[in-house]
């Protein structure tokens, strides 16, 4: 199936898929930056780790040597002891998993002189605390003090946004840029729901000319190779459920024309 969105589809924030969604999407913007770089320039994927606090479906592992015998686990106990009770309720707990993420690096050939850090950011980064927004912004500081540029792509409505002096305007999501060169503004590029991601550029070092980052063709490529639609279910609201008023009618009405959600819903 085709993306069913212009840009950024908010189905792909759900905890179960945005792993795979980071993952496929950094792959493809750097191979998108590679063919715009050479010879004087690579785009290097750089992993890291993060720990995210995730709903864990259970895992039943074979232990050798080990027998586990199911026994009555309600009604009278032997010997008169008092009867056990099952629980009322089951309820998965959230657990912090270590994840890994990726960013990518714009690296001078050779002398691997870094010139642009590109940030997708991930719910880690976004988490209140000081193992998340906070540890994030520290690496961010240290960039704004380098002579290296600095793009953060904004895919995620939930959680911390990227720190400036003011406000950001109003929208689901954003593109980011501090040139190193006009710090301490920044670039802001608001992405709503129903428009197209247009090509953001990524700084090199003059005279070169900045590369395009097509985040939206990115989105859209990712979304056909994995078949994400075949675990979304659009007649649900999108994870998490925060749209704006006008965001939620325009996605309704825009889910129905697609024949993805039933008239009559």
């Amino acid at each position: 199936m085709e993306p069913p969105f212009p840009g950024m589809d908010p189905y792909l924030e759900a905890p179960s898929l945005w792993p795979d969604v980071h993952h496929r999407l950094i792959t493809l913007m750097c191979d998108q930056l590679q063919a715009q770089l050479a010879p004087r320039y690579r785009a290097v994927i750089s992993p890291y780790v993060l720990f995210e606090s995730l709903e864990i479906a259970p895992v039943r592992r074979a232990v050798p040597d080990v027998a586990v015998v199911e026994r009555e686990r309600s009604g009278a106990a032997p010997g008169g002891a008092a009867a056990l009770e099952d629980a009322p309720f089951t309820i998965p707990a959230l657990m912090e998993t270590p994840v890994e993420y990726a960013r990518i690096e714009i690296r001078t050939v050779r002398d691997q002189t870094l010139v642009t850090a590109i940030e997708l950011l991930s719910p880690a980064n976004k988490r209140p605390g000081p193992d998340g927004a906070d540890a994030y912004e520290k690496k961010r500081q240290e960039i704004f003090a380098s002579t290296a540029h600095l793009l953060e792509i904004d895919l995620l409505r939930a959680g911390q946004r990227p720190r400036l002096a003011r406000p950001l305007p109003d929208a689901p999501y954003f593109i980011l840029l501090s040139r190193a060169q006009r710090r301490p503004y920044v670039e802001v590029w608001p992405l709503r729901l129903r428009d197209p991601i247009k090509p953001a550029p990524v700084p090199l070092l003059p005279p070169d000319p900045p590369a395009a980052l097509d985040v939206g063709a990115a989105i859209h490529e990712a979304y056909r190779r994995a078949r994400y639609d075949l675990e979304i279910d659009y007649t649900q609201p999108p994870p998490p459920p925060d749209l704006s008023a006008e965001d939620a009618a325009w996605l309704d009405a825009h889910l129905r024309a697609l024949g993805l959600r039933p008239s009559s819903q």
